[in-house]
């Protein structure tokens, strides 16, 4: 281990900034993960899926501790509960570190962070859980909500949506497929390098490299240690972006000298791919809200070597005259739940509400009146999401398609074979976790009609 570091202090940190609600945890492990860069290979590993882990697990990590432990997880004090969720995905799912190195450490991390008092509840609950871990029993499946709430960490009122849309089947294929660590997808720039270029340097680093799904020149990587130490990375030489956001890009139709407007642009992935697209004769309006989003498009853009994006702060709310009737595609991948993608963002799901989704989509409506005024007659407007929530997915097609001059366009065109026929008469397209090779998505493409 690096001299001085504790890769379980380091993922206590993470967890509790997690759970008060600062930060996301992709972009907390991230920010520690750069803070640290020194670390072995072994031990960024660690501290990633030990991270990654706990929060994916948290409902059944609860669920266990409640069985064996005098105080509630509910009233424990948040550093405890911590340690003690860690401790437990520890045991349950890392093979490899010893019951009672999970023990002593926990212990030893409870002192130290000044829980002197409470070493020994630490340790009577962990070492009561280690011996009796087989003996745990789920809920009763003849209580599906609540079954399959806890065997896969998923809240009842999302567990119970999804049966109620999806049933039984697909909603635990769906489950399943997000406790399972995915592949890193990126999209080669094929302006600087080919997929079997980038291939071969990529092995030549012992990563593991397999074309990805649905799309000619995407790959898939596993096996690199830190993303950023990668020459390649750095280099420009591609971009990380899941498949269904190319997708999104791929059903625009974008051709040579097509200009294109990105409401939501952040971090630009489909920016950049639109604008490989359009060629040096067209031309795309990168858009996002805050400068901070801003600077990430112009910072992926400077490294791949784009230089037909234009990037600004604008608020996708509110209406730009000078915009009106001049894009010929419009890409509105607009804020969502975000609950197709929960295997690369777990805490989403702690986050989430009922009520968060409906005000959701009433955003999704409220940008969608503003920004659908910006579409040359003839023109196309592409509105994705990265969830499964029927409201911000279909529910919205068909409010749009009865309040503007638009009509629903099929997709099966522009998609691969593997997918054609998968879409609705309504133009719309819903990627499924577990179903599809890759994140949960939704894309829909509207064409504005002539002279209106």
């Amino acid at each position: 281990m690096t001299k001085g570091t504790d890769m379980r202090e380091l993922a206590l940190g993470i967890l509790l900034e997690v759970s008060a609600g600062e930060e996301y945890s992709h972009i907390a492990l991230r920010n520690v993960l750069d803070k640290y860069q020194y670390l072995e290979k072994q031990e960024r590993a660690f501290l990633t899926r030990l991270v990654e882990g706990t929060l994916e697990r948290r409902i059944e990590l609860d669920y266990i501790m409640d069985q064996f432990s005098s105080v509630k997880v509910k009233k424990q004090k948040p550093v405890i509960r911590e340690i003690l969720r860690m401790s437990v995905y520890q045991l349950k799912y890392m093979d490899s570190v010893p019951d009672s190195a999970v023990c002593n450490e926990a212990v030893k991390l409870a002192q130290k962070k000044g829980f002197r008092q409470l070493k020994g509840f630490v340790n009577g609950v962990l070492r009561n859980i280690a011996r009796n871990l087989g003996e745990v029993k789920l809920p009763s499946e003849k209580e599906p909500v609540r079954y399959l709430s806890v065997r896969y960490s998923m809240p009842e009122w999302m567990v119970k949506e999804w049966l109620t849309i999806y049933g039984r089947e697909q909603t635990e294929t769906m489950l399943a497929a997000f406790c399972k660590k995915a592949p890193l997808t990126i999209r080669v720039n094929q302006n600087r390098i080919s997929p079997a270029d980038l291939k071969v340097r990529l092995e030549a680093q012992n990563i593991r490299v397999q074309a990805a799904p649905y799309i000619d020149g995407a790959l898939q990587i596993e096996g690199f240690d830190y993303l950023g130490g990668l020459p390649e990375f750095r280099e420009g030489l591609f971009q990380v972006q899941d498949v269904s956001s190319m997708l999104a890009v791929e059903i625009a139709g974008v051709k040579a000298g097509d200009y294109c407007i990105d409401v939501c642009a952040a971090p630009g992935g489909k920016s950049l791919y639109l604008a490989e697209k359009t060629g040096e004769t067209g031309s795309v309006d990168a858009r996002d809200l805050t400068e901070y989003k801003a600077d990430l498009i112009r910072d992926n853009a400077e490294r791949l070597g784009v230089t037909n994006v234009t990037v600004s702060v604008k608020d996708a709310c509110v209406y730009e005259e000078a915009s009106k009737e001049k894009a010929d595609v419009l890409l509105a991948d607009l804020p969502c739940s975000g609950l197709g993608v929960l295997s690369k963002k777990t805490d989403i799901k702690y986050r989430m509400s009922k009520e968060q989704q409906q005000e959701l989509q009433e955003l999704q409506r409220k940008i969608l009146s503003t920004v659908e005024a910006y579409v040359k007659p003839g023109g196309t407007l592409v509105y994705s999401t990265c969830t499964i929530n029927q409201g911000e997915n279909e529910e919205n097609v068909r409010w749009f398609l009865s309040h503007f001059p638009y009509e629903a366009v099929s997709l099966d065109d522009c998609l691969p074979e593997e997918l054609q026929g998968k879409t609705t008469k309504q133009g719309y397209l819903q990627l499924l976790p577990g179903v599809h090779s890759c994140d949960g998505f939704f894309i829909a493409k509207f064409r504005k009609n002539n002279g209106k």
